[in-house]
């Protein structure tokens, strides 16, 4: 077996980050989500939770069209 490389396609989200604690029905299963946690919806409608640190490595903020704005 050879370990290869990949990148993450680059595809567009929605995710709001919550407030308060909650729990999130994954495709896994119920995962909690402490408040500061981002709340991802994904491609197919599925949401799971994500914890701040890896959201902002993970993604970047776009517009409506798809393209890199910044946050201020």
């Amino acid at each position: 077996m050879v370990k290869r490389k990949f990148r993450k396609k680059p595809i567009v989200i929605e995710a709001y980050q919550t407030d308060k604690e909650l729990i999130v029905e994954t495709l896994e299963g119920p995962l909690k989500a402490s408040p500061g946690d981002w709340i991802i919806t994904g491609i197919r409608g599925e949401q799971y939770p994500c914890k701040p640190d890896v959201f902002e490595k993970t993604y970047e903020p776009v517009d409506d069209c798809g393209k890199s704005v910044l946050l201020r």
